[in-house]
Parts: C-alpha cells; sequence; structure tokens
C-alpha cells in the first residue's frame, strides 16, 4: 500500500515589492474591481482584500505598492500569486509589472 503525498503547507505569508509611480492608482482600481464581489477596504494608499485563497493587503506609496498575501492553509499560494499580479498587471497595462515574491 502506497501512502499518499502530503499535502504542501502553505506559507503564513507571501511578499512583493512592486515598483511602480502609479502604486495608488492601481490599488484603488483593484480594490474597486474586487469590491464587487468581497468585503474590501480600502483608502487611496491602502487595501485589504478577502479573496477565496486567504487575504490580501496592499499598500502603496510614492514609489510602488507592498503586497502581503496571508493565504488560507490548504491554498495554492503559486495561483493566489498569479491571480494579484494579473490583476494587478492589467490596471498597469502601460508599463510592465515587476514582483519579488518571497516568503515573509
Amino acid at each position: 500500500m502506497t501512502e499518499a503525498a502530503p499535502h504542501p503547507v502553505a506559507p503564513a505569508a507571501v511578499v512583493a515589492r512592486v515598483p511602480t509611480e502609479r502604486g495608488s492608482r492601481y490599488l484603488q482600481q483593484l480594490a474597486k474591481h474586487w469590491s464587487h464581489k468581497f468585503e474590501v477596504v480600502f483608502t487611496p494608499t491602502e487595501a485589504t482584500i478577502p479573496l477565496p485563497f486567504g487575504l490580501c493587503e496592499l499598500k502603496a506609496d510614492d514609489g510602488g505598492i507592498d503586497i502581503r498575501l496571508s493565504p488560507q492553509p490548504d491554498a495554492d499560494v503559486e495561483r493566489f500569486r498569479t491571480v494579484v499580479a494579473d490583476h494587478l498587471q492589467r490596471f498597469g497595462h502601460r508599463e510592465i509589472l515587476v514582483f519579488d515574491w518571497r516568503e515573509a
């Protein structure tokens, strides 16, 4: 009898710094976009977005956006990062956004 491989445990959090001069604009666009489906709380510089994968927190300043993803224990972290990055890139279509994801 073969044992099933253990399900990978999601890290407590993953973070990224995204350099852009339009951080507040992108943060607000993303927050408004997801506020139609989720209980989003946001200001021009901060957003908290509860997603099915876990909690997404954003902070914008003049130099970029700081992102913190706190995944659910069984979340697909790679998919979580991809969903957030793809959505932000859609709003930042005039520039290529770079995400330096790392465990917190």
